[in-house]
């Protein structure tokens, strides 16, 4: 049984949205917006890192090494991000148009916008890129934009999209879920909900008024595997679920009751501030607790 995280209108958390407020999420590496951007002139430089290559930080690539040979963590890929320059894409698109002579349009004005995705979930997503090659090959009219990993974590918030997409159409794209991002966008360390003792807490906290569930068993879920486009299976960077919850339940519940129970416990879960913010997406399965 499989159940969504927590959905419907999601109100950013203070601390979000302080630091969106303070740090203007919509801006470039030197602070400028990329809304209302022209391409000509001083609006057309790539980024402003000084004696920048364009190449993947060394740790990420390090991180992302690891991860594909087996011995690495999604966690340690999203920690080398946090000091790290990535790219993310913009494109023009035509902000005006004035009709000329004889119907015909002139005097078309181009601004700078940003590109974002939409994931086979419906959910909005940040593609970002950890070097111009990269970039260059998904997308080769997009301006890379360099700017630090937790600004363009920022940026993905302002945007309202919850995933951050690293480096889509290579070896292996590496997928950021929201509680990621949103620690990216702090600058503080991210652990996988499926590893973070404080939401195992509150999921057993749950279950104190469901004397029917005789156990609670917590799991990476089955979306945090990813696979690599040599089809190469890679723990980490999958696309959701990333929790799994296995509830080991007495003998004798329909089907009714065991819905019924599930929907309750979901319910609760996700009215917790902590699990909210923590869990982006999870999966629930039913087990005896004879088995």
């Amino acid at each position: 049984m499989s159940e969504p995280g927590p959905s419907g209108v999601r109100h950013l958390p203070g601390h979000i949205a302080a630091a969106l407020a303070g740090a203007g999420g919509r801006t470039d590496s030197a602070g400028q917006p990329w809304a209302g951007r022209s391409l000509a002139g001083e609006d057309a430089v790539i980024h402003n890192f000084e004696d920048d290559d364009g190449s993947a930080n060394p740790d990420f690539v390090a991180a992302l090494s690891a991860l594909l040979a087996g011995t690495g963590s999604e966690e340690h890929v999203v920690a080398s991000l946090v000091a790290a320059r990535v790219f993310v894409p913009i494109v023009a698109t035509v902000a005006e148009e004035a009709a000329g002579a004889g119907g015909l349009v002139s005097d078309k004005q181009a601004d700078m916008a940003l590109v974002t995705l939409q994931a086979a979930d419906g959910r909005k997503a940040l593609p970002v890129f950890t070097n111009t090659k990269a970039l260059s090959e998904w997308h080769p009219q997009a301006r890379p934009v360099a700017v630090y990993a937790a600004r363009a974590a920022l940026s993905a918030v302002a945007e309202g999209a919850d995933l951050m997409v690293l480096d889509p159409g290579s070896l292996l794209p590496f997928v950021l879920r929201r509680p990621a991002v949103w620690s990216l966008a702090q600058q503080t360390a991210w652990r996988p909900s499926y590893a973070d003792t404080e939401v195992a807490e509150v999921m057993a906290l749950g279950l104190e008024n469901h004397p029917a569930v005789r156990r609670l068993e917590i799991l990476p879920g089955g979306g945090v595997a990813a696979q690599a486009a040599d089809g190469t299976a890679v723990p980490g960077g999958g696309a959701g679920p990333e929790l799994r919850a296995v509830l080991y339940l007495e003998d004798g519940l329909d089907a009714q009751a065991v819905q019924a129970l599930v929907g309750e416990l979901h319910a609760g879960w996700a009215q917790n501030v902590l699990f909210s913010e923590r869990v982006d997406s999870i999966e629930i399965k039913i087990r005896r607790a004879s088995q």
